[in-house]
Order: C-alpha cells, then structure tokens, then sequence
C-alpha cells in the first residue's frame, strides 16, 4: 500500500470513501492541510479543486472565507 494517492486522484477516479474523508478532513478546523497530504497525497491546491468541484458554491465560499479568517488569526492553521 503507498501512501500517496495522486495518480488515482487526479484521474478523477475517487472511491467516495475517500471523497468523503477528505471533505470532512478539509472541513475540519483542527486538522491541517499536511496531514491531508501525508494520508492522501493531495497539495493545498488540489484539495481546495475537489473542494470547489464537489461543494456547493455557496458553502465552498464560506469554507474558503473561514480558512483564510482562521489562518491570520492563529500562527498554525490548516
């Protein structure tokens, strides 16, 4: 088993275990984009793409406007 997964993420053949996982891991407040990517494989950049792609937009709006709230208020978040 390996640890990253980017080749069967980014075919965009996600099992929708790990579709879910991931969402709930990204919006979650404590746990951090790195340990995203040490579990799956995915950068900040590709978990904000299957963010967007499978939210609705009015929720990813408000996911991203917490993220960057959140980020400049505490030295360590996500």
């Amino acid at each position: 088993m390996t640890l990253y997964k980017n080749e069967k993420l980014k075919s965009s053949v996600v099992d929708s275990s790990e579709l879910s996982d991931i969402i709930h891991m990204a919006l979650s407040d404590e746990i951090p984009f790195s340990d995203i990517y040490f579990q799956y494989g995915l950068k900040e950049k590709d978990v904000k793409s299957l963010m967007r792609n499978n939210l609705k937009r009015g929720s990813y709006t408000a996911w991203r406007k917490r993220v960057r709230r959140l980020g400049s208020q505490r030295e360590y978040y996500k």
